[in-house]
């Protein structure tokens, strides 16, 4: 069977997706990177492996995420794309007339401006994690409930409170206050995701034209708390795709699987043997300038596979030494 890899490697939790000839998904998975990109690549790759048929013959590879260089080292990858790509490209494929995408993750968050088919603006929120996944997934535990509980107990609510949502922090210390002064779970957890949702709009969203049809994606859209605030701040239907978690995987198949057949490339992967290899990784100085760049470097069994973190590309276009 012929069919093309998507990876995504970001901060909390790792993608994989597996679309076959007719860019149907096959099979995907989802992990918690746990600070361990290298180890989670691997360990996702086995489970792929795990749940594909014996004559799968993957003829492409994509990496994207904050890990993605990395990733795509790994796996052996065809092509490194960035998440605003990956992601426009998946809501294309299931929503074809969309034209803005939400997507929230574990540690940040992104908009993308999508008009007639093609990505006409976008925003990301890299700095302040109020509002991702993780952040959600914290004050979930602090209120002794996992966060499929802490997202219906949202919808539960009668009367949302006010919570400042402007700052992971301040959203927090009132939440307790707010606890303190006598109100409802369920009014506190559903006005943390209207703060939330306020808080994303008024940052990253901020100038941004928001059009329906409108994608939300990312793991944060299962939490359906936000979905409801989102609809109601907008005042729009909100579509939850399937498989939104995983869009980013599925965008990186969906670019490797185009490449290959417009170029009929042959696949770089390294084959799932990759999976019980040992990598090595550490850094050093570059006193080639003054900028004195920190160098990222990778190694399997001594060979140095790739280099890179500088602000030019003299590593990256230095060939590994043995």
């Amino acid at each position: 069977m012929e069919a093309y890899l998507g990876v995504d490697v970001g901060s909390v939790t790792t993608k994989y997706a597996v679309l076959d000839k007719d860019n149907q998904l096959v099979t995907a998975v989802y992990v918690l990177t746990q600070g361990k990109p290298i180890e989670m690549v691997q360990y996702g790759l086995k489970q792929i492996q795990q749940q594909l048929p014996r004559d799968v013959d993957i003829c492409g590879v994509a990496t994207t995420g904050s890990a993605r260089y990395l990733a795509g080292v790994i796996l052996g990858a065809d092509l490194v794309k960035n998440e605003i790509t990956t992601h426009a490209v998946a809501a294309l494929l299931r929503i074809p007339e969309v034209q803005t995408v939400l997507e929230i993750g574990g540690q940040d968050s992104k908009i993308i401006v999508v008009r007639d088919g093609v990505v006409t603006d976008f925003a990301m929120n890299t700095v302040c994690a109020a509002g991702t996944g993780s952040f959600l997934d914290h004050q979930a535990i602090r209120l002794n409930m996992n966060i499929s509980e802490f997202s219906e107990r949202a919808l539960e609510s009668k009367n949302a409170v006010h919570i400042a949502g402007r700052c992971t922090v301040f959203a927090e210390s009132d939440m307790v206050h707010k606890q303190q002064m006598g109100y409802s779970i369920e009014d506190i957890i559903y006005g943390l995701c209207q703060a939330l949702v306020r808080n994303y709009l008024n940052n990253v969203g901020l100038g941004k034209e928001i059009k329906p049809p409108i994608a939300f994606q990312g793991g944060v859209a299962f939490n359906k708390g936000i979905v409801k605030a989102f609809r109601e701040e907008l005042g729009t239907e909100i579509i939850v795709p399937p498989h939104h978690e995983v869009m980013g995987a599925i965008g990186a198949a969906l670019l490797v699987h185009e490449e290959v057949a417009k170029s009929s490339l042959k696949t770089k992967f390294q084959g799932f043997r990759i999976s019980d290899a040992k990598y090595h990784t550490s850094s050093f100085e570059c006193k080639s300038c003054p900028n004195i760049c920190e160098i990222a470097r990778l190694s399997e069994n001594g060979r140095v596979l790739a280099q890179w973190g500088g602000r030019c590309d003299l590593w990256e276009r230095t060939p590994a030494k043995q």
